[in-house]
């Protein structure tokens, strides 16, 4: 797949090879990583999508750059470095909900500093509207390098997009890690956060949805986006909420990307709102109701699709649209 739309999207984060447990003991590995996933998940989308990390020249790392130019996003830094890639144990309950163990010390995704997505960002600085990431770019440890990048993205009109995807298990020092991402979300547009990922946060309220309220109310975002699962997600947007929930039937194979197809889905059909490249923090302030419900909607499509797949295989826009056209959500929405 070559991609040839003008980039809309910089996103930044991990790329890891997730070694995933089957039944029978053994470790089936697969790429991914959050913010890898969600840069693949883009492309497929539609949006022309700029990745700044590096891979590493280890075969492991050369599969997840292949696959990254296979699904059409480009590479910022396509000379492999000597690090090695990053990798990841992934245990699945008997939902196929995943806990994970990684391996990050000294790695190939690791190997980039705030100068440099700056100065990537601004060779394409004419056409890219939203700027990503999250996950383990959330780590404390990181923080010097992701929050200038995205605070001077915000500072050049850039729409700043947070995924608050958040592996409070593997951090050393969870209070730190908590204020680290509470400082990344006081600079986001949108953010995308789970109803656990909340709770890793410690946010005030008695429900998901009060916390999500709350972080609403205590950042400068725009818009958030509440995933629950299989009990569905809301939109927040300064004008109102919306909820909505998959209806169909589900072979549900484990749930690796979804949360990431989600957000790429969610993006999507926001920039289908803004063809003319305008800036996206505008067409969030005068979102409609029909808009929020189209944007919800293909956002849990493309999640529904990714679930149903081993690994995380993201959806195409044409299979999301289709997907929510045939299996409508159910929305509400309250003011």
């Amino acid at each position: 797949m070559t991609n040839v739309a003008p980039m809309r999207v910089a996103i930044a984060g991990e790329a890891l090879i997730d070694f995933i447990s089957e039944v029978d003991g053994r470790f089936n590995p697969c790429l991914g990583g959050a913010v890898y996933n969600l840069a693949r998940a883009l492309s497929r989308q539609g949006l022309g999508t700029l990745y700044l990390n590096p891979f590493s020249s280890d075969k492991l790392g050369q599969a997840l750059m292949q696959q990254m130019v296979n699904d059409g996003v480009v590479l910022a830094q396509p000379k492999p470095v000597q690090a090695v890639t990053s990798l990841a144990v992934v245990n699945l309950d008997e939902t196929g909900h995943p806990n994970y163990a990684f391996y990050r010390e000294g790695v190939a995704d690791r190997q980039v500093t705030a100068a440099q997505m700056i100065t990537d960002c601004a060779n394409h600085n004419r056409t890219i509207e939203l700027v990503c990431s999250g996950a383990l770019a959330l780590d404390a440890r990181d923080q010097a390098v992701y929050l200038p990048w995205l605070t001077q993205q915000k500072q050049s009109g850039k729409c700043v997009v947070i995924d608050a995807n958040l592996r409070p298990s593997v951090m050393p020092d969870l209070p730190a890690y908590q204020r680290c991402v509470q400082a990344f979300l006081e600079v986001a547009d949108i953010i995308k956060v789970s109803d656990e990922d909340l709770l890793a946060l410690n946010v005030p309220g008695d429900t998901a949805l009060q916390q999500a309220r709350h972080v609403m109310q205590t950042t400068q975002a725009h818009l958030v986006a509440l995933t629950m699962g299989a009990n569905g997600a809301w939109l927040l947007t300064r004008q109102g909420e919306y909820f909505a929930h998959e209806t169909a039937h589900l072979n549900i194979i484990d749930t690796v990307g979804a949360g990431d197809s989600f957000l790429a889905g969610l993006l999507a059909a926001l920039a289908s709102l803004n063809p003319a490249g305008h800036s996206l923090t505008q067409v969030l302030q005068q979102l409609q109701p029909q808009q929020a419900h189209m944007i919800l909607g293909h956002a849990i499509a493309s999640a529904s699709l990714c679930v149903q797949e081993r690994g995380c295989v993201p959806p195409t826009w044409h299979q999301a649209s289709q997907w929510a056209e045939q299996h409508p959500s159910v929305q509400v929405a309250a003011v």
